[in-house]
């Protein structure tokens, strides 16, 4: 096997980067467009709520299947299918004459970024090794979080740029020349499959459909926490307890003879497990973050949509700042460096409770300005420096899988983390006649515990990790 790096890596890169952090910049865009939405197309609050929830369902539904069949047939294939598929998706919203047909065209949105993000930390893999690959992956760690808080910036941007009414179709139409150019560079720059991945190889369609149906009776609980009974939310809990048993044992069977979906092997792997762990319960409150912010800040006091998405600006500034500090460390300091990134985290946020009691009015976006920053410079050295460390023992054959592993975990943290925050705020907004500031005060703790809970787990490893036997 030639070990020489392939020379266009970088650029190969760089398209990779760019189409990931167009599928992952519509999670959050949308958020700030719902009002344009209704008013443009009449759209009922079903339609709106699912406008949201449906992208992250069939994103979060794709991504396992997605990296397999990325593993098994060629990532590059996998990701240009992603990336045109997305691109008409997007057209399409921004075409929709009616709430009912946007929902079903984000659904298919959701899908194409499926499709495309597990394909992105599998070239990483593939392309990298040692410490060019921990630098990959920083690059990437800093799309992931800049993306999230950068979304309603860009759009509450595009709707005062184009007006209320129409803005909207902007920010699904500004994807058309993204995709388009990432599509003409993916020809020229991602390297084709090896002769190894050319060869035929099974899919496992009943792993596909067994994982598939858990991580539905998982996430829509938490989309659906607004608007289905409770009894009904919780009885899916247990059903996809019961699928992922099936799935598990069939896997097991399965990968005796063929290579599974998802081969448990990786579950043996330290880093990988404990990392998986860290993902989910960090992105289960740093998302929440945002989604409270932005009702605090809109709702509560007035803010425009640009307003509102300039206010989160600082943690994307921040994780980007640090994103590549992380990454030049990491090899070295281990998950210290993400336990060091996640007390950061938390130290902001603490900042944050404080100053919202301290200034509650409409200059607070100035006053949580610092200590939003001081939390993002903290979660520059968690995301992609968790991501080089679970990812670091995986075998390069399943990086797709095992990277749509790591991300499936991290798209059910981000609706656990909305989900539950958003009715701590509601529940704290309804007992306190419509005080917002407390709302979100009361938010930020029950964010503040899922931050501190992923904090717990990477000091674990780092302490249990340093008295192990070499």
């Amino acid at each position: 096997m030639d070990d020489e790096p392939d020379p266009r890596r970088w650029k190969a890169l760089a398209v990779c980067l760019v189409a990931g952090f167009m599928t992952l910049l519509d999670v959050s865009i949308v958020n700030v467009a719902l009002p344009s939405m209704q008013d443009g197309l009449g759209a009922s609050v079903g339609e709106l709520q699912w406008i949201v929830s449906g992208y992250a369902l069939t994103f979060g539904l794709l991504l396992v299947p997605a990296g397999r069949v990325g593993d098994a047939r060629g990532r590059r294939r996998m990701f240009m299918f992603g990336v045109a598929l997305f691109t008409a998706a997007s057209v399409g919203c921004g075409l929709a004459p009616s709430g009912a047909v946007l929902v079903a065209l984000r659904l298919l949105q959701g899908f194409a970024g499926g499709l495309v993000t597990p394909q992105v930390s599998g070239l990483i893999q593939t392309l990298f090794q040692g410490q060019e690959r921990a630098k990959a992956f920083g690059f990437f760690g800093t799309v992931v979080a800049t993306s999230t808080a950068i979304g309603p910036v860009l759009g509450g941007a595009l709707i005062a740029l184009f007006g209320d009414e129409e803005g909207w179709r902007a920010v699904f139409f500004v994807n058309l020349p993204v995709g388009v150019l990432a599509l003409v560079l993916a020809m020229r720059y991602i390297p084709p499959p090896t002769p190894e991945q050319r060869e035929p190889s099974s899919l496992d369609p009943i792993g596909v459909l067994l994982l598939g149906a858990a991580v539905v009776c998982i996430l829509l609980p938490f989309i659906e926490q607004r608007t289905w009974a409770a009894e009904v939310r919780y009885a899916l809990f247990p059903v996809a307890a019961a699928l992922l048993v099936v799935w598990v044992l069939h896997e097991r069977r399965y990968g005796r003879t063929r290579e599974p979906l998802v081969s448990l092997d990786l579950f043996a792997i330290r880093a990988y497990v404990l990392g998986a762990g860290v993902g989910l319960l960090y992105f289960a409150g740093f998302t929440g973050t945002f989604f409270i912010l932005t009702q605090y800040l809109q709702d509560g006091l007035g803010y425009s949509a640009l307003e509102a998405g300039l206010a989160a600006t600082p943690f994307a500034i921040g994780a980007a700042i640090t994103a590549s500090v992380g990454t030049s460390r990491v090899l070295r300091r281990g998950r210290k460096l993400v336990a060091f990134g996640l007390c950061t985290v938390l130290a902001g946020f603490a900042l944050t409770w404080i100053v919202v009691g301290i200034e509650p009015g409409g200059d607070v976006a100035l006053y949580t300005a610092l200590p939003l920053l001081i939390a993002g410079l903290g979660g520059g050295l968690v995301i992609a420096p968790n991501q080089t460390l679970s990812l670091a023992e995986v075998p390069v054959r399943r990086a797709g899988s095992a990277g749509g592993v790591l991300q499936t975990g991290q798209r059910i943290g981000s609706a656990a983390g909305i989900a539950v925050t958003g009715s701590v705020f509601y529940g704290r907004l309804a007992e306190n006649g419509g005080d917002f500031a407390a709302a979100f005060r009361a938010g930020l703790i029950m964010i503040a515990g899922f931050v501190a809970m992923a904090l717990a787990l990477a000091v674990f490893d780092a302490v249990t990790r340093d008295v192990q036997p070499r």
